[in-house]
């Protein structure tokens, strides 16, 4: 008999488990800085237009964290939610879901901060902008930014990094609920059983309302849950539709 807590998870989120918890490890410790800037500005998720922005984070965002409570919760949903799928789909279609959905994730969420940018391009003046984009990145690597709100909101945007599971993690929450709507489900802290479809409903509605009401103080990236969703639905939609194609008896 074994003690191991992950032992009996399929393979893929076995592996998606013990590769974030690695990162993490290596991101509190220091020991995968490189060149002065940590894993998180190497391996996080930046804008577009960032100087910090390389195309290989719209995969590597989606297994750094930014603290121990954000990979605990990710983790746990998809130690909690993911295997059925993978059981159910196979490891490969599982896998490819996974990843599709956390780089759609990352994709709408920088694209919904294209709007944002260039309406603060349009109330700054060209020197604001010419000072954020020629130093607004060495102050996020030493953790700073700029005193003036308004150079500090477009710093943040440009250069601030976006990290973590959940965008993946909607889409495996949307997945669970239109593949398993009627199972019910123990909510932490309220314990009461409720369907997987309402579950989803809920959690999809305050990432909305959350999303919408943009407080500067909120620093979870609303969009990319939504998105990971969103994207997890049209693709379980277009699997659907092809096994129907292909298999119209079922």
């Amino acid at each position: 008999m074994t003690t191991n807590p992950i032992a009996g998870l399929p393979t893929v989120i076995k592996n998606i488990i013990l590769i974030n918890v690695i990162l993490f490890l290596l991101t509190i410790t220091g020991l995968g800085d490189m060149m002065g800037r940590s894993m998180t500005h190497w391996l996080g998720l930046h804008f577009f237009a960032s100087p910090l922005f390389g195309p290989w984070q719209l995969v590597t965002h989606m297994f750094m964290h930014g603290g121990l409570g954000h990979i605990a919760l990710n983790m746990l949903g998809l130690f909690m939610l993911g295997p059925p799928l993978e059981y159910k789909w196979g490891s490969k279609r599982f896998f490819t879901f996974y990843m599709i959905t956390g780089i759609g994730a990352g994709l709408l969420y920088s694209g919904a901060h294209v709007f944002e940018y260039f309406r603060l391009l349009d109330i700054m003046t060209p020197d604001q902008i010419a000072e954020v984009k020629a130093n607004g990145a060495e102050l996020i690597l030493s953790q700073r930014n700029y005193i003036d709100p308004l150079l500090g909101e477009f710093n943040s945007l440009l250069n601030r990094p976006m990290v973590g599971a959940s965008g993946a993690l909607y889409g495996v929450l949307l997945a669970f609920g239109m593949t398993y709507p009627e199972v019910e489900l123990m909510v932490f802290p309220i314990f009461i059983p409720i369907k997987a479809k309402y579950f989803v409903l809920i959690l999809g509605g305050i990432s909305i309302f959350l999303a919408m009401s943009n407080n500067p103080e909120d620093n979870v990236a609303h969009l990319a849950h939504l998105g990971g969703m969103a994207v997890g639905y049209v693709l379980i939609r277009i699997w659907r539709n092809r096994e129907r194609r292909d298999h119209p008896w079922h």
